[in-house]
């Protein structure tokens, strides 16, 4: 059974969903399972974190189409969590891969930055059971959604 946030059926395509498209309505991005991952109550060795970080960093900013424009203001991130397996687990502790990712999106340009003034989020989901991986929403928000 595929799950709606698997590859097959939302990851990239131009008829999609992107910035560059002019759509209006969050746009979903996929990044497949890099590497382990990094989950919050794991106590790695200093090397094997920074190796994963930068492995889960590259795949994201592979995974942003060539023809998305930057993101014009704040916007806020959802992050779905794709397992293999259908076992419980926490979506937030694995907030340290989502944030290699969303580094990622800052290196290919799609974020200005991952500050307060640039992201809300991301909010992190269970995305079901699919393809290993996590699906991001970035919705576009105004200033006013922001904190004072």
């Amino acid at each position: 059974m595929n799950h709606p946030g698997s590859p097959s059926e939302v990851s990239y395509r131009p008829e999609n969903s992107g910035p560059a498209n002019g759509h209006t309505g969050p746009h979903a991005l996929f990044v497949p399972k890099a590497d382990d991952w990094l989950n919050s109550n794991m106590r790695l060795h200093r090397m094997v974190k920074a190796n994963r970080v930068k492995a889960w960093r590259e795949a994201a900013a592979r995974e942003v189409p060539p023809d998305w424009a930057p993101f014009e203001g704040p916007v806020r991130i959802v992050a779905e969590i794709v397992k293999d397996r259908g076992g419980r687990y926490d979506p937030n502790n694995l907030a340290h891969t989502t944030k290699a990712c969303v580094d990622g999106f800052v290196d290919a340009g799609i974020l200005a930055d991952d500050d307060w003034n640039h992201v809300i989020g991301p909010d992190h989901r269970h995305g079901g059971k699919g393809e290993p991986g996590i699906l991001f929403y970035f919705h576009q928000i105004t200033q006013d959604h922001l904190p004072k």
